[in-house]
């Protein structure tokens, strides 16, 4: 089969024939129709911290058909059109049972979506709704990180909520804080290239990158916010959303930040801030998600800024590293 392959760091995907996937005991083989491009992958690629191994395949936002099954496949047969949620995990453990495999002792994130086909076992792949298309299947997995963070946050109905980042995972936070129950969600970012996208998530109000200072936020929210969500994951966003936070709020970090960043425990005693870490999210988060798309799939498409074929992701990848007006770019490996 065809797939964008991880070569080196710092280098740009090469695509290649690799073979194709036949299924285990307990696995499937999926047809990838849609994949995502995430910026975790970009940071994969360049970030020696994560220690990608050259030959991998990369792509964790995906949706597609299944063609294969292995034997003792039990929930899902050919035919089917799934999301598949990244983590794998043991499969007998409490957590694995519960459908939370980010907790199993043997979890580990699993690729494959930059592939025309790709492997996976049964208990990560959801059934998509009839109503969902596979390119709102490929919107499952950034909802439910956007989702499990609201939902780790306890938010409380009429909450006021600023969210630093206007990426995917950012407006996915504001989908479901707005949803969820929130009264006022204010989101401020680098620049205004998404402050329309923000508006039609569900954001009551953008702030303008030239003030984002905790006033211009208390004006935007009436007060200062009960919940600040980090969702960029840069050096020194944690201290400023500590800094924007009510006394007593809670700051959700949901960026992916590897360098070492620091922060004064003073500001953080002195309101008495909770820091919530969110961590990737449940089979539950999944399926909560692709309801949401079936009967409200026209908001989150709006993120949906481009679609490329496989041969075009190198490109298209390379691209995203520096500002442009895309949002969520999706990779069509199958060429429908």
């Amino acid at each position: 089969m065809k797939a964008a392959i991880f070569a080196a760091l710092g280098k740009p995907l090469v695509i290649g024939s690799v073979p194709d996937p036949t299924p285990a005991a307990g696995q499937v083989v999926v047809r990838v129709s849609r994949c995502g491009i995430c910026g975790s992958d970009l940071h994969m690629t360049e970030d020696p911290f994560f220690g990608l191994p050259p030959g991998a395949i990369l792509g964790h936002e995906y949706a597609g058909e299944v063609v294969g099954v292995g034997r003792d496949v039990q929930r899902v047969q050919v035919g089917d059109r799934v999301s598949v949620m990244p983590l794998h995990g043991c499969w007998q453990c409490a957590s694995c049972l519960a459908g939370e495999p980010a907790w199993c002792a043997q979890m580990r994130i699993e690729g494959g979506g930059y592939g025309e086909y790709s492997s996976a076992s049964e208990s990560q792949c959801l059934p998509l709704p009839t109503s969902v298309s596979l390119e709102d299947g490929a919107l499952v997995e950034p909802l439910a990180v956007g989702l499990h963070g609201v939902t780790v946050a306890q938010m409380t109905p009429g909450a006021r909520v600023l969210v630093i980042g206007a990426g995917p995972i950012g407006l996915a936070t504001v989908f479901w804080a707005r949803r969820l129950g929130a009264g006022r969600v204010a989101v401020t970012a680098s620049s205004n290239r998404r402050e329309s996208l923000a508006y039609t998530l569900g954001a009551t109000a953008f702030i303008d990158p030239a003030d984002s200072s905790p006033q211009a936020v208390n004006r935007a929210l009436g007060a200062a916010p009960d919940i600040v969500f980090e969702c960029v994951g840069k050096p020194g966003l944690l201290a400023r959303s500590i800094e924007h936070v009510r006394p007593r709020g809670t700051v959700v970090m949901l960026g992916l930040c590897t360098a070492v960043d620091s922060l004064m425990p003073f500001a953080v005693v002195a309101k008495e801030v909770r820091l919530q870490a969110a961590a990737f999210y449940g089979m539950r988060d999944f399926e909560i998600a692709a309801d949401a798309l079936a009967t409200h799939s026209e908001v989150p498409r709006a993120m949906i800024t481009d679609t490329v074929s496989l041969d075009e992701l190198p490109t298209a990848f390379e691209a995203l590293r520096q500002r442009n007006h895309q949002c969520k770019v999706m990779v069509r490996p199958d060429g429908g």
